[in-house]
């Protein structure tokens, strides 16, 4: 998929890695988290099916060891496949349910899996050597299992069948298989691995690379393109969302504004590829002063920007506020259209609300406004904090924070 033309975030770790590749098959986190989540609820339903594929692939050679091919009951070989192998199968069974798949079955399965291939391995030592070839193929459908249907990562797939084809040239070596049918076996379990695990590769890298794919779709629909901020239909939806948690919770929040002062005459004198590079490093800029986890920065409109704070109450929204400005200001950025500002300098306006005795957001958008309304009249590259909406005249001034 090409993605040429389109408004991709700037700063955005989806790109970078689409970017930079991933032969590794290995994002950064917290990328690699979420592929696996994503990876995970969409296997699980495949993998149950298989797993129980599994259970009717054991009993039935169990059937057509003893009953189609004759062969007696034996030790350990029947031991190991009811006693080890059947046991895993059914553990798997329980475990791949969607309630557990992630806390349990994945755990347990890096584990089991190799577990379940060395008893094949077993049940192979002291046989005659019809036997033997025809418990391989078993090893070869092992093997491929092991690559596609359990659900396991490429490098947690491979190591498992590593173990088993060691533990194949080990009971070879110790003299427990035919040399001659041991050896033909082992190069078969080599190249069957080959195979397999090279498809294993391909397949893990395309279901990574289409993650990433709808990720950057994700963002260029969420996000500035110019920025690498969310974008205003973002903004909305999450401080809704946001809202609503701390209404429930009754908790504090602040709700920042921030207007970069006298942006037009800027982009009149220095050009709007310059306008957009001030833009760029403003948002920077804004995005480094709420690193939180759930802050929320987003690009406003034209050179407004907005900044949500969850859970913050008057003093921390003071101190972003108190910090935005003096960010901008220390970007240095040369503005001489302006007599008397030299620099590029911000604006800006902060709402400390409870979400549960507010109207709604709205409100707290409007008072986040009228503070940002109220820097600019008194001069520009400062900030106001309101708790609240002005009184009419004659009431308490609001507290007022300035940055020079």
């Amino acid at each position: 998929m090409s993605f040429a033309g389109l408004p991709l975030p700037s700063d955005s770790l989806v790109v970078r890695t689409f970017k930079s590749g991933f032969a590794r098959l290995r994002f950064e986190q917290p990328l690699e988290g979420e592929f696996w989540q994503a990876h995970d609820a969409s296997a699980q339903p495949r993998v149950r099916i298989a797993v129980l594929l599994a259970l009717a692939t054991v009993l039935g050679f169990a059937l057509m060891d003893h009953w189609v091919l004759g062969q007696p009951w034996r030790v350990p070989q029947d031991l190991v496949r009811f006693g080890i192998q059947l046991p895993i199968v059914v553990a798997a069974i329980y475990f791949t349910s969607q309630r557990y798949y992630r806390s349990h079955y994945l755990p347990v399965i890096r584990i089991c899996a190799p577990i379940f291939g060395i008893g094949s391995v077993i049940m192979s030592v002291g046989g005659t050597s019809e036997e033997i070839v025809l418990i391989s193929t078993r090893l070869i459908l092992v093997t491929f299992f092991f690559y596609f249907m359990l659900g396991l990562s490429f490098y947690e797939a491979l190591r498992s069948n590593a173990i088993v084809v060691a533990a194949y040239g080990v009971a070879l070596i110790a003299g427990s298989i035919p040399t001659d049918v041991g050896i033909y076996n082992l190069f078969v379990m080599l190249c069957a691995n080959l195979f397999a695990g090279a498809g294993c590769y391909a397949l893990e890298h395309a279901n990574r690379l289409a993650f990433l794919e709808r990720r950057m779709l994700t963002e260029v629909a969420t996000h500035d393109g110019l920025t690498g901020l969310l974008n205003r239909g973002t903004l909305d939806v999450r401080l809704r969302t946001v809202w609503e948690n701390a209404a429930r919770q009754r908790e504090s929040l602040a709700v920042i504004m921030i207007d970069i002062d006298h942006f037009k005459g800027y982009n009149d004198h220095y050009g709007h590829q310059a306008g957009d590079e001030c833009l760029r490093q403003i948002a920077k800029a804004v995005r480094d002063c709420a690193r939180r986890p759930l802050d929320i920065v987003a690009r406003y409109g034209g050179e407004e920007f907005m900044v949500v704070l969850p859970g913050a109450d008057r003093e921390h929204g003071e101190k972003v506020a108190r910090a935005l400005v003096a960010a901008v200001s220390d970007l240095r950025i040369s503005h001489v259209a302006v007599p008397g500002q030299p620099f590029v300098t911000a604006s800006v306006g902060t709402a400390t609300v409870n979400a549960g005795r507010e109207l709604s957001y709205e409100a707290a958008i409007r008072v986040a406004d009228r503070a940002l309304y109220m820097a600019k009249e008194q001069g520009r590259n400062r900030s106001v904090v309101l708790d609240r909406m002005p009184l009419p005249a004659g009431a308490d001034r609001p507290s007022i924070v300035a940055v020079r």
